[in-house]
């Protein structure tokens, strides 16, 4: 018996975009587009009345445009599965993360032309993405109470490290790896690091390229510890977060001196993704870290599991996984566990209190 079609919401103000959507989404048997809207306000008044599986979302519109109806979302508790594709999402990385914050779960970047996403990868990539964001739990929003109760316990639990900084010796490191839903969830674990992390901390999230820089610059105005870009040749350091750069892979390299530094491969796409975790975490094999946290955070797909299993072949990690009910999509998390590497289990908001634990923090 066939599953019933997921049903979709496409808000586009141009008829051909909204023509081209649409015949992309109904190539799929798993989905049927219900509705159509010109503009955020038409598609507010839709899904006030209605139920959506998934809502495919231009930015630039008329009357109220991506970001207003996001808002509009949030400001009246609507729960909906939101996809940006807009032309926006390329040039307007910015543009991009404040969808994302605001509760959008994915994106495409959309050609400008409605032709030319009849072409090449274009449909595949839509219809990918659109399948895990059908999938994916709601976004949750915090309350002001919910914020300065996490501050407090970090503050907390900081000041319980403190004490305890000195025994947790050895060379330590922590790599980490997202995907759907990272860029928000991330912002629940990267800002609570503190600044004198006892590791560097590697993190891949799997973004295309020209979006890396602008959450790298976001996380960074968010956190005490640094967090950055990763390039070529970059020595790490502790109390720093790199963040790999989309289109490229990132590998740790371990010097004959015993340094460590970034290089970036332009190896073909593994797990469909570019960058994928699986390489960072099999580069941390030729390190000599005494301690190596390894973490893997809400996305689709089963990116990590095969790197940290080849890893721990070699090395002893320690590996934590996002817990299901904290998860966007607990697919990267639920491939790790099923695959019986994760040592540990932890919701969102403790994410970045155990990595603390692992590693200390510098006296």
């Amino acid at each position: 018996m066939a599953l019933p079609k997921k049903k979709i919401l496409v808000v586009d103000d141009s008829a051909l975009m909204r023509r081209v959507l649409c015949d992309i989404i109904e190539s799929d048997d798993r989905f049927e587009v219900a509705d159509r809207a010109v503009n955020g306000l038409e598609a507010f008044d839709l899904v006030s009345r209605n139920k959506y599986d998934a809502v495919v979302l231009d930015v630039n519109m008329p009357k109220m445009n991506g970001l207003e109806f996001l808002n509009e979302l949030r400001k009246y508790k609507i729960k909906a599965r939101v996809m940006m594709a807009s032309t926006d999402t390329k040039e307007g990385a910015k543009t991009t993360l404040d969808a994302l914050e605001l509760g959008a779960l994915d994106f495409i970047h959309k050609p400008d032309n409605a032709y030319q996403c009849k072409e090449g990868v274009f449909p595949a990539d839509f219809l990918r993405i659109l399948s895990g964001v059908v999938v994916s739990n709601y976004p949750t929003f915090d309350t002001k109470e919910k914020i300065q109760e996490d501050k407090d316990k970090n503050r907390k639990v900081l000041e319980i490290i403190k004490k305890t900084a000195d025994k947790i010796p050895g060379n330590k490191i922590v790599a980490i790896a997202s995907s759907t839903g990272g860029p928000k969830a991330l912002q629940s674990v990267i800002p609570r690091l503190p600044a004198n992390l006892d590791a560097p901390v590697l993190l891949v999230q799997h973004m295309p390229i020209g979006f890396t820089a602008s959450l790298a610059e976001r996380l960074n105005s968010l956190s005490e510890i640094n967090v950055v870009e990763a390039h070529e040749g970059i020595k790490i350091e502790k109390g720093t977060v790199y963040l790999a750069p989309g289109g490229k892979h990132m590998n740790l390299v371990t010097s004959s001196a015993g340094t460590y530094s970034i290089h970036l491969s332009d190896e073909p796409a593994r797990e469909g993704v570019k960058p994928c975790a699986n390489y960072m975490f099999e580069s941390l094999r030729g390190s000599h870290f005494d301690n190596i946290v390894c973490v893997v955070m809400t996305g689709m797909g089963a990116d990590g599991t095969e790197g940290i299993k080849n890893l721990k072949e070699k090395k002893r990690i320690h590996v934590i996984t996002q817990s299901q009910e904290t998860c966007t999509i607990y697919g990267m998390p639920k491939a790790c566990d099923l695959a019986g590497l994760s040592d540990q289990h932890a919701p969102l908001d403790d994410l970045a209190q155990e990595i603390i634990l692992k590693v200390g923090i510098s006296k």
